[in-house]
């Protein structure tokens, strides 16, 4: 039956070309469009068929906020000592090395200072892809040392919060964090120098129970989830089904709890006339 056996042979393919298609595409969450990932990045991260806002990185967000995308961070190499040695499912070291591996940071906050459309500023800004910005020793500390540079030099503070809330891996430790920035922004109002919250998706938690809603001016990203617990705690604690849009920027704009809610396209020179305004 040696007739009928086939014997395999392998094609020659070197000639052909291969394209990857992995990562070029995205779907938006909102519209469930499909959008080629270069336009998304050029139209700032923001769905061009739903203007969904998609979440960006701390530096991503220095580059669109600070002009040419040139700054100075400073104070990036405070580093957690993990004061209670946590663990859960995993170490809390374990956690924060991942972190820091994936994210190139020490910590959930970058320290920047730079000029917005000529104006010098100060910007704190949280990135949430670093243990979904909890805010921990590290973080309290760096922001509390912008704060304090800002009153130093006399330059306008811009705070971008993306958080998750307070670090419980820390326990008492993450907590006083919001005393301690709260305190700090309070030295900044007395020496009359602006301090300008911006609150994108994710606020919740600590951050919002202190520093994100202390700000001159309280402003946010369209969609954005803001608030102190999740919709889902509420829900269950108070057995009634919430509002539609609850705890979203347009929802607290409504309902006093924000100054403004700016699309990311018109955030820098939105900010650029409230430093104007504050100035005078």
């Amino acid at each position: 039956m040696a007739w009928f056996k086939r014997e395999s042979a392998e094609l020659d393919t070197s000639g052909e070309k291969k394209v990857r298609t992995e990562g070029l595409w995205v779907k938006c969450e909102n519209c469930r469009q499909i959008i080629w990932k270069k336009d998304l990045e050029e139209n700032m991260n923001v769905c061009p068929k739903c203007d969904k806002h998609f979440r960006i990185d701390a530096r991503t967000r220095l580059a669109q906020l600070l002009d040419d995308g040139q700054y100075e961070t400073f104070d990036g190499n405070l580093v957690s000592t993990d004061p209670l040695k946590f663990v859960d499912l995993k170490a809390y070291s374990k956690r924060l090395q991942q972190a820091q591996e994936e994210t190139g940071l020490n910590d959930a906050v970058i320290n920047a200072q730079g000029k917005l459309l000529g104006r010098p500023v100060v910007a704190s800004v949280m990135e949430y892809a670093f243990i979904g910005g909890s805010m921990g020793a590290v973080v309290g500390e760096a922001i509390t040392r912008a704060v304090e540079r800002a009153v130093e030099l006399r330059m306008p503070l811009i705070i971008v919060s993306a958080s998750g809330g307070a670090r419980m891996m820390e326990g008492v430790v993450s907590l006083m964090q919001l005393a301690k920035i709260s305190a700090a922004l309070a030295r900044l109002d007395q020496a009359k120098v602006p301090y300008i919250s911006l609150l994108t998706d994710p606020t919740t938690g600590g951050v919002t129970a202190s520093f994100a809603m202390l700000g001159d001016l309280n402003i946010a990203e369209p969609g954005a989830l803001i608030g102190f617990a999740g919709p889902r705690v509420i829900e269950q604690t108070i057995r009634q089904k919430l509002p539609a849009g609850f705890q979203r920027s347009e929802f607290l704009l409504e309902h006093g709890m924000l100054d403004a809610v700016v699309h990311r396209k018109q955030l820098k020179p939105y900010i650029a006339r409230a430093l104007d305004f504050m100035a005078a």
